[in-house]
């Protein structure tokens, strides 16, 4: 299902992916953790998610981009995606972010339970992407997500959706 969630972004098509990770982090009410993005007038709200480094696993990646995104470690993993997702960015982004060497990213996503109180999570964090955060019902997901990230966040709705029946 993953690949299949890509569409090619026209003049960007020949670059590689960013290989990263995702994290759906849930509250005990299976509230799903979305934060808006500093870097953007744009309300652009998502999960966290980031670049998998060196010879990290997807599993350490994920934990570490947890916390350097949340200012919390206080999760552990539920279940790991049966596949890699990928989506392409929009030209105009494609162009700036990551120097515009990749189309966009490919991801190992994490159902991630968050363990602690509301209160540890911080992103007043070393290198802050987010001003603020809440917790989403699944149904409202799909709806806090810009526009190019919405078929991406459906199929992780889709592949975890056990849990939230």
């Amino acid at each position: 299902m993953a690949e299949e969630n890509t569409r090619v972004s026209g003049k960007y098509a020949h670059l590689p992916y960013r290989m990263g990770v995702g994290m759906m982090l849930v509250n005990d009410k299976k509230q799903i953790f979305v934060a808006r993005r500093i870097d953007t007038k744009a309300e652009a709200w998502q999960m966290p998610q980031g670049g998998i480094d060196g010879n990290e696993t997807p599993e350490q990646a994920a934990m570490r981009e947890l916390a350097e995104e949340t200012g919390t470690d206080k999760a552990k993993i539920i279940k790991s995606g049966t596949d890699w997702f990928s989506y392409d960015l929009p030209d105009h982004l494609a162009a700036r972010l990551w120097r515009g060497r990749y189309r966009g990213q490919k991801q190992k996503w994490f159902l991630m339970q968050f363990l602690g109180e509301d209160s540890d999570i911080n992103l007043a964090t070393p290198h802050p992407e987010f001003d603020r955060w809440k917790w989403a019902s699944p149904d409202q997901l799909a709806e806090l997500i810009v526009p190019f990230k919405r078929e991406l966040y459906l199929a992780i709705l889709a592949e975890f959706k056990d849990y939230f029946l």
